[in-house]
């Protein structure tokens, strides 16, 4: 009897035994878990830091490359950059030398461009992104736009089929523009647009 006693005591002490352990696995199983969760969470966290890092990386170049156009020469006005040349050249070598600088020749498209003095502050008759070589008489910009508002001087645009390439001469802030023979040399100017 006492035998039996003494092994259902070991019994019982056993089963206590494996109930503690089956509830501190379990404890353990769901922590484990949580801290999987916990785990997952701070892997995707740090994922969305990496890609806000490399964002804002981008855009910390995309600044730095927009302040290395201001220092070299280019002037800001509204939401453009522009740089006036320092040499001559004929209007498509004009055009090629803006396309390498990122740029295009200037497409005045808003009346600030054209008659706040901006463009005669340069003292200096300018190529513009204006042709009518394509349709003799139908000017577009070089992106393609058809002219819409014009600046002509009086009696501009008079060329005809030799002078198909517009250009800016300092007659006065209104009405400046003059169409010339697209291989003449003259000076240009470079457009940027600063995107945000």
């Amino acid at each position: 009897v006492v035998l039996l006693g003494l092994l259902c005591l070991f019994l019982l002490i056993g089963f206590i035994t494996v109930d503690q352990l089956l509830t501190s696995y379990n404890n353990l199983t769901t922590e484990r878990e949580q801290l999987l969760t916990s785990y997952n969470n701070k892997v995707k966290e740090r994922d969305q830091l990496q890609t806000r890092f490399e964002d804002m990386t981008k855009n910390r170049d995309n600044l730095q490359r927009k302040l290395q156009d201001c220092r070299e020469n280019w002037v800001a006005f509204s939401d453009s950059l522009y740089q006036v040349s320092s040499e001559k050249k004929s209007w498509e070598e004009s055009r090629q030398d803006c396309l390498q600088k990122g740029a295009h020749l200037m497409i005045i498209n808003r009346r600030e461009e054209q008659v706040c003095n901006f463009v005669n502050q340069f003292k200096k008759s300018l190529w513009i992104g204006l042709t009518d070589s394509e349709t003799d008489g139908r000017w577009k910009w070089v992106d393609g736009t058809r002219m819409t508002t014009s600046y002509w001087n009086r009696g501009e645009p008079n060329g005809g089929r030799t002078e198909n390439c517009g250009q800016i001469k300092v007659y006065d802030s209104q009405n400046s523009w003059n169409d010339e023979t697209c291989s003449d040399k003259h000076f240009w100017i470079c457009e940027k647009r600063i995107s945000p």
